[in-house]
């Protein structure tokens, strides 16, 4: 049996974090927001937001980090992580976070949404 690790998502950028890991390292920590929409049991259309924490490391294969900003509309292509820790209180901690391996901003959207 083959096994399999990806995601896609598209969605909102919300925060973003470049750090330097070393000289020639750079990594990206950015939040991606999703939303489901569907009908409740009254009829009514219900949202249903969720945020993803994505980390793109070297920045190869990516875009150009100074135009993803909160807001914008990407892509994200990679494989779901879970890192494990103990938090300062004792208690172990797991959070799940999206390796990103290719970034699109989806300038289209961008367009679309500006009126052009």
């Amino acid at each position: 049996m083959e096994q399999l690790n990806r995601i896609e998502l598209r969605g909102n950028v919300g925060y973003v974090r470049l750090s330097r890991v070393g000289e020639d390292s750079q990594v990206v920590n950015f939040s991606v927001a999703t939303t489901y929409v569907y009908k409740g049991r009254n009829g009514e259309a219900v949202m249903e937001t969720t945020w993803h924490s994505v980390v793109m490391w070297n920045l190869k294969n990516m875009p150009d980090i100074d135009r993803l900003v909160k807001g914008c509309p990407v892509s994200v292509t990679g494989r779901v992580r879970a890192n494990c820790y103990r938090s300062a209180d004792g208690t172990d901690k797991t959070v799940y976070e999206v390796q990103a391996s290719k970034v699109e901003l989806l300038e289209e959207q961008l367009t679309m949404q500006a009126g052009f």
